[in-house]
């Protein structure tokens, strides 16, 4: 059922004003259309479980007794089967379902009366053949850009209906049997299109479920609102989500936009799901914009193995003046990004670029801080990024370095002397750090209970393509 609602959630249809391009998109292919129609029949046979037939009653002269007077009663659904069952992709337009060769099983009561006097009853079995079904199912936006659906254009049809008494006189009322046949397969057919109706406003709730605004920290949401109507093949499904992080409860748009990127033709898994850079510098750049791209580093914060220290004796080795004017002291770096990072996606590497500063302080024995230089950081770092639950999460790792003097409050001094010592900082205290908080992951698009199962991330150029199957356990 759940899996047949992720099916129609990526036929929803927006209306927009602007042609934006996406930050994420959502592909299903027909592995996974095969797999959401197989729990969507499934889910639709359960309904028809409660098919009901209303008690029918009536007449017919039956040689050579005469007019009989019948009423059935209490007729229940046995069993029912979907052995044949299709759902096919209309290019740009949606989905359509249909369902042949089904059959349906009854039981029921029967009484009579003849000859004024004559009353009789037993039980009868109705055996249904040649149902078939067909329906579009049309899906729109609401107005949280979550879908909503509806069924349309559908048509059932009864082969045959069969009656057969049993108890009684029944050997005489089956020879009238073939005018009450008539009647049932009527009155199914009232009945199909009805349920079929019920189960598709039935997904509604569950599409409610989309994470269209997703809650990522304290700071930050994403937002995986559609952006344009899905385009859809013939044998798979785009769906175009906005992928934008944002600053909670106040949307700013970044001071750039998504390029356009398309997928390739892969078909393994039943679902595709590409981030592209966009999503990730946005993500960066709302961070930046709390205020949350700086880091004080004390010396706790080293780990105790560690011959480094971050005091003036250590980094009075690279510049002496330091341990001269202030001798015996513990120091604080604050390390700041100046700009906002930037990430850069090629195929099978993906590169984070950081700008920054790192200001060193002495620490007073009063605990006044007394600044001693300010150099300017540049540096790259690998990501290796992977798939936890409904989670993307990250690994960074340091590439280059380059450091350049800004300010400098003890006297001039060369940078290079310090630069094993920052290396060292920011390998073994700013980098886990910031592997702490990326290795809680951030949240994918998903519905309900689904789950990915074995995903696997592929670098692309512009974006990190996931191929995963799919299961829903509700």
């Amino acid at each position: 059922m759940m899996a047949l609602s992720w099916l129609l959630v990526l036929l929803a249809i927006t209306s927009t004003t602007l042609s934006t391009n996406p930050g994420v998109t959502v592909r299903l292919t027909d592995k996974g259309l095969q797999y959401g129609k197989q729990l969507g029949i499934a889910a639709l046979q359960k309904e028809l479980q409660s098919v009901h037939i209303p008690d029918y009653s009536g007449s017919e002269h039956v040689s050579p007794i005469g007019k009989v007077t019948y009423s059935l009663t209490n007729m229940r659904l046995v069993s029912t089967g979907l052995p044949r069952s299709a759902v096919n992709l209309v290019p740009g337009t949606g989905v359509r379902l249909t369902i042949g060769n089904a059959f349906m099983n009854l039981h029921g009561d029967w009484r009579v009366k003849y000859l004024r006097i004559i009353k009789d009853s037993g039980s009868f079995d109705v055996n249904v053949n040649g149902l078939t079904i067909s329906t579009t199912i049309a899906v729109k936006s609401d107005e949280m850009g979550r879908p909503v659906v509806s069924n349309t254009n559908c048509v059932a049809t009864v082969g045959s209906a069969k009656v057969k008494f049993h108890g009684g006189a029944s050997w005489l009322y089956n020879l009238f049997s073939k005018f009450i046949n008539k009647a049932l397969c009527n009155a199914l057919q009232e009945q199909i299109c009805p349920l079929v109706d019920k189960t598709v406003a039935g997904l509604n709730p569950k599409l409610k479920t989309l994470n269209v605004l997703a809650k990522v920290d304290k700071y930050a949401e994403i937002e995986y609102s559609m952006v344009s109507s899905p385009a859809v093949s013939q044998s798979s499904i785009d769906l175009n989500l906005k992928g934008e992080f944002y600053n909670i409860g106040k949307h700013q748009e970044p001071p750039f936009t998504p390029a356009a990127f398309s997928l390739p033709s892969e078909n393994n898994n039943m679902l595709y799901m590409a981030l592209s850079a966009f999503t990730v510098n946005s993500a960066a750049f709302v961070y930046n914009k709390a205020g949350v791209l700086s880091l004080y580093i004390t010396d706790d914060m080293v780990p105790k193995s560690s011959p480094f220290r971050l005091d003036t004796k250590t980094f009075g080795v690279f510049i002496p003046q330091i341990a001269k004017q202030y001798p015996g002291l513990m120091m604080k770096l604050l390390v700041r990004a100046e700009k906002n990072p930037s990430i850069t996606f090629q195929p099978k590497n993906a590169t984070l670029q950081a700008t920054g500063t790192v200001t060193a302080y002495a620490i007073q024995h009063n605990g006044t801080l007394s600044p001693l230089f300010v150099l300017n950081l540049e540096s790259s770092v690998s990501a290796d990024v992977f798939v936890r639950g409904l989670s993307v999460a990250g690994h960074l790792t340091l590439n280059e370095m380059k450091l350049s003097l800004g300010t400098s409050y003890v006297g001039p001094f060369q940078v290079g002397s310090v630069d094993s010592a920052l290396r060292t900082v920011l390998k073994i205290v700013v980098i886990p750090i910031v592997n702490v908080q990326l290795d809680k992951g951030y949240p994918l698009p998903a519905l309900g209970k689904m789950n990915l199962v074995k995903p696997q991330i592929q670098i692309m150029k512009d974006y990190m393509l996931i191929g995963t199957d799919v299961d829903f356990t509700g």
